[in-house]
């Protein structure tokens, strides 16, 4: 947010989520009715906790259907910098499914800052 105020530049906030089974293998049961106005509401809020309601006011806030890395890849076209938060899956997980950050990484047209989950 620093950087962002520093450069004159604007903070977006993207929330992204892919249905597995339409990768044509049973994956984890999911709930098929994603809110996105729920979805919204709770990236709102976490940026007030995390940023203050001030400065999580000047975000603006994406919610897509799709690709992960095809939507992040997408919205850092023309960004100074793209972060993007890690679960830190490991082993079969990620051979399995791959990893959003780690392609991101490998072909963003900007610099990529990976934050890993403290849940860990």
């Amino acid at each position: 947010m620093r950087y962002a105020g520093q450069i004159g530049g604007t903070v977006e906030a993207v929330a992204v989520w892919e249905l597995p089974g339409l990768y044509g293998w049973s994956g984890p049961a999911v709930d098929m009715q994603v809110d996105e106005d729920e979805t919204r509401q709770k990236m709102t809020q976490e940026l007030t906790d995390v940023l203050g309601a001030d400065a999580a006011g000047s975000v603006r806030t994406h919610v897509v259907h799709g690709n992960a890395a095809d939507v992040l890849l997408q919205a850092a076209e023309g960004a100074e910098v793209l972060v993007v938060g890690s679960r830190g899956r490991g082993g079969f997980a990620r051979a399995l499914l791959g990893s959003v950050s780690q392609h991101v990484s490998q072909h963003a047209s900007c610099p990529v800052v990976i934050v890993r989950s403290q849940e860990q």
